[in-house]
């Protein structure tokens, strides 16, 4: 066997095996008093309700096999036998529905997405491929070891409500924020400018496995590997940044707020095709650049 050969199969067997996860993963943060976080390896899981009222919404679910650790929170958060009153999705990728079904099946409780992700969610359609061919580092690489087949929840995901509301949260609104998937969808409660972005914009360089495993805080675009629109995101981006967030929880990397948030929007809207567009990749539009 040649070196080259050898060399190859070493990073193949890496890529296989790598280990999905992060420095902050099974912590939490509380951002406000009904505003709280948990990493999930590497994804954001949001608890959106205070603890006193036990009235709360679950936002997204994580990675597979999430829905231990995402029970585990909701007993020492809310109590033993709180459930949500519904559960919404940002989008519907692998990393953002893990403990989805489970949890559904368990708490009986209706599934809220954009319209344009339903089909997503209940076994219409699958992702385009994540591509492993991107501009990135090794996380951008393994990609195509990610699944991108859909959920099935059937009648229990709905649609969103075309007037921009949210079931169960009164005092928010949800933005659609498509480029990373077509019905890709931010969360923002306008008297405090508080921003749940999901995928659309996020604070750690996730196509780098050592980013993603030390959670260097950095403001970016999506994920380079699951992105397919980048002139959708480019828009949703500018968008994001119009609504002056005061704080942001985004789906990868840790919450900011304050200046840090605001020169990092306004940086990553100026230069949105130098750094948070790949130079090269199965999804780019040589035109973008």
């Amino acid at each position: 066997m040649d070196k080259q050969t050898n060399e190859n199969q070493i990073e193949n067997s890496m890529l296989r095996f790598m280990p999905m996860t992060s420095i902050t993963s099974g912590t939490g943060s509380e951002v406000l008093n009904d505003v709280y976080y948990y990493t999930d390896q590497i994804v954001n899981i949001c608890f959106i309700g205070t603890p006193e009222s036990g009235d709360w919404v679950l936002l997204d679910a994580g990675m597979p096999k999430a829905t231990p650790e995402i029970k585990s929170v909701v007993v020492d958060r809310f109590g033993r036998e709180s459930r949500p009153s519904a559960i919404i999705l940002t989008h519907g990728h692998f990393d953002h529905v893990g403990g989805l079904v489970d949890l559904v099946d368990e708490w009986e409780v209706p599934v809220y997405a954009h319209e344009l992700e339903i089909p997503y969610l209940n076994g219409e359609k699958s992702y385009p491929k994540p591509d492993s061919t991107v501009e990135g580092g090794l996380v951008a690489k393994a990609s195509a070891y990610f699944p991108n087949e859909s959920v099935n929840l059937g009648e229990s995901v709905k649609a969103l409500p075309a007037d921009g509301s949210l079931p169960g949260l009164e005092d928010w609104q949800w933005i659609h924020t498509p480029g990373h998937t077509p019905g890709h969808v931010s969360l923002f409660r306008k008297k405090d400018r508080v921003l749940i972005s999901g995928d659309a914009c996020i604070t750690v360089k996730q196509d780098s496995f050592y980013n993603v495993l030390m959670q260097s805080p950095e403001l970016n675009g999506p994920p380079r590997y699951l992105t397919t629109d980048w002139d959708a995101a480019r828009e949703s981006v500018n968008k994001i940044a119009a609504l002056n967030p005061s704080i942001m929880v985004p789906g990868h990397g840790p919450a900011i707020d304050g200046e840090k948030l605001e020169t990092g929007l306004k940086s990553l809207v100026e230069n949105f095709n130098q750094v948070a567009i790949p130079d090269y990749g199965k999804y780019i539009d040589k035109n973008l650049h």
